[in-house]
């Protein structure tokens, strides 16, 4: 019989990107090598736990934006096609490389892979990866969570609640159409969290939501049993908190497994490596060169002489780590149980999903074996998602969490900073007049979704949303793509400003509009006056909602 439990969360996210107007577009790429590196080998890894008959539990967000992307026909062709270029450069590399053995099973390897992932989009799943996860999570492997609709950090968002609300409320219906059920959890961005936010959680449905250990640790009153129970919010909404030392095994590049000198190399890649005029074909028309995602190279260590990548050996380690995450819980939980607790501690590890696959190569392969381990060969942790828990521990602690978030400090530092802070003057304005719109102009909730004043509203809710996406400030300050994600964030801002002064003149410009429209085709049907003015009807009670605007809105 267990004497604990272990809850694995990954959070699946990428910002909504789609230029149909360039046929190759560079940061569209993040979703096609998330798509070949992480969620094909996940998938690849579920199927074979389900085959052998191994009870696995994971936690798993797939977010709006993400959804969005993996659904969207342009893009699944497009992934497509450059899913085959890949295929075309590793069957060339078996070629090159078949006198250079230290590299040649590595070439066939890659080769092989590319092959197996266009089997599973095309045929296994015809192009719709969203329907396996969904599979899984009916076979009661998988447990989905919901997440803000384009991953707005709430806490800089508080400042108006008609957007927090928006954000949380847009992401709950988008996953009931999704998956066909309400969801349990929820996840909040970068686990922004902030006193009442809960009350708007639990507004909407959700039972569950995840913060950071010192979220936890910092609640009033102090939890009995630390982040190893979940608490109830005052609101009756349940926080679980990360526990730090299982999530930093795996999360740390230096301290943790990712690190190990048998591990592939993430930063030599043939896209950079080969002679320009052979790798041509394979990277940006324009001759910038990207990773491809073929490395042969191993970590090695702390110098920048690299050796061979050697896939036998990266196995044994994965299976070697997996072994010793393994015990390393049983310890903890052992440890726990000798205190006096009323239950069996449940141990919260949340990581970003793309970490495995596509920063540590090797992260599906060790959390398969993690899974195999844990069912076959040991019986003091079992895995559990957090709904399966609170439905055995209904009865949890009352605390009210601190104000948190994960990242550098902890304390919002990551997304508001010098580098960003300047986003969230806009964000805040732009917020108050979307709930002005929404309340002049409800009489169009009744008129044809053709009208084009009511297409306007709500391209103009999409495009506030698009330009919220917490990861705009965070490519900000960690230095990556800063010009595009300036670009993105004043683009949503120009486009909103537009529809906005069209609105106020009555004078709706249909042609640019459709093209808007085109381009930012998220929630294509999406009621923004249901999500920012709420049940509002022009009679009874407007000189109170027109008071109510002229008031957020006397500084706009």
């Amino acid at each position: 019989m267990t004497k604990g439990y272990l809850c694995i969360v990954l959070h699946a996210h990428l910002p909504f990107v789609r230029h149909p107007e360039e046929e190759f577009f560079l940061e569209e790429n993040w979703l096609y090598e998330a798509i070949t590196e992480t969620y094909i080998p996940l998938i690849e890894m579920f199927e074979r736990l389900v085959k052998d008959g191994v009870d696995f539990r994971l936690t798993m967000s797939l977010t709006p934006t993400l959804v969005s992307m993996l659904q969207d026909e342009l893009l699944k062709e497009r992934y497509l096609k450059h899913l085959d270029r890949l295929i075309e450069l590793a069957g060339k590399e078996t070629e090159r490389t078949g006198y250079l053995p230290d590299f040649h099973g590595v070439a066939l390897m890659y080769h092989r892979r590319l092959q197996e992932a266009r089997e599973l989009f095309t045929k296994r799943y015809n192009k719709d990866l969203v329907s396996a996860f969904r599979d899984f999570q009916n076979r009661g492997y998988l447990e989905i969570i919901a997440s803000c609709a384009t991953h707005g950090f709430l806490p800089g968002l508080s400042i108006n609640q008609s957007d927090v609300k928006a954000q949380i409320q847009i992401g709950v219906d988008h996953y009931i159409k999704t998956f066909g059920r309400p969801p349990k959890g929820f996840w909040l961005p970068e686990c922004g969290y902030y006193p009442g936010v809960d009350n708007i959680l639990k507004e909407a449905g959700i039972r569950y939501f995840f913060v950071d250990s010192h979220g936890i640790l910092n609640a009033d009153p102090l939890p009995r049993y630390g982040v190893h129970a979940p608490i109830y919010c005052p609101s009756g909404v349940a926080a679980f908190g990360r526990d730090f030392e299982s999530s930093k095994q795996v999360w740390s590049s230096k301290e943790g497994y990712p690190g190990d000198a048998d591990y592939r190399e993430y930063y030599k890649d043939i896209g950079y490596e080969l002679d320009f005029d052979y790798i041509k074909p394979y990277i940006h028309p324009m001759g910038i060169r990207i990773n491809t995602g073929l490395k042969y190279w191993r970590i090695t260590g702390q110098t920048e002489y690299k050796q061979p990548y050697v896939p036998e050996r990266a196995r044994e380690k994965a299976a070697l780590h997996a072994g010793n995450f393994m015990f390393n819980r049983q310890k903890q939980v052992e440890h726990l149980c000798s205190f006096f607790m009323d239950r069996k501690p449940i141990i919260v590890a949340p990581y970003d999903a793309e970490l495995f696959g596509h920063w540590w190569f090797e992260g599906p392969m060790w959390l398969e074996f993690l899974a195999r381990k844990i069912f076959y060969d040991q019986d003091i942790i079992g895995m559990i998602t957090p709904s399966e828990y609170l439905s055995e521990y209904p009865t949890n602690q009352m605390s009210l969490p601190s104000a948190s978030t994960w990242g550098y400090k902890g304390y919002n530092e990551v997304w508001i900073e010098g580098s960003n802070d300047w986003i969230y003057r806009h964000l805040h304005q732009l917020g108050a007049k979307m709930f002005k719109l929404a309340g002049m102009f409800s009489e169009y909730l009744t008129k044809g979704n053709t009208n084009p004043y009511k297409r306007a509203l709500n391209q103009a809710a999409r495009e506030l949303l698009l330009m919220q996406a917490s990861d705009w400030a965070f490519i900000m300050k960690t230095g990556t793509m800063v010009p595009y994600a300036h670009r993105r964030v004043k683009l949503h801002i120009g486009r909103f400003m537009k529809i906005y002064d069209d609105l106020m003149k009555r004078k709706i410009d249909t042609e640019w509009l459709y093209e808007v429209e085109s381009r930012d085709n998220i929630f294509y049907d999406i009621d923004c006056v249901k999500y920012y003015a709420g049940n509002f009807k022009k009679k009874g009670t407007s000189v109170r909602r027109k008071s109510e605007i002229e008031k957020i809105c006397s500084t706009s």
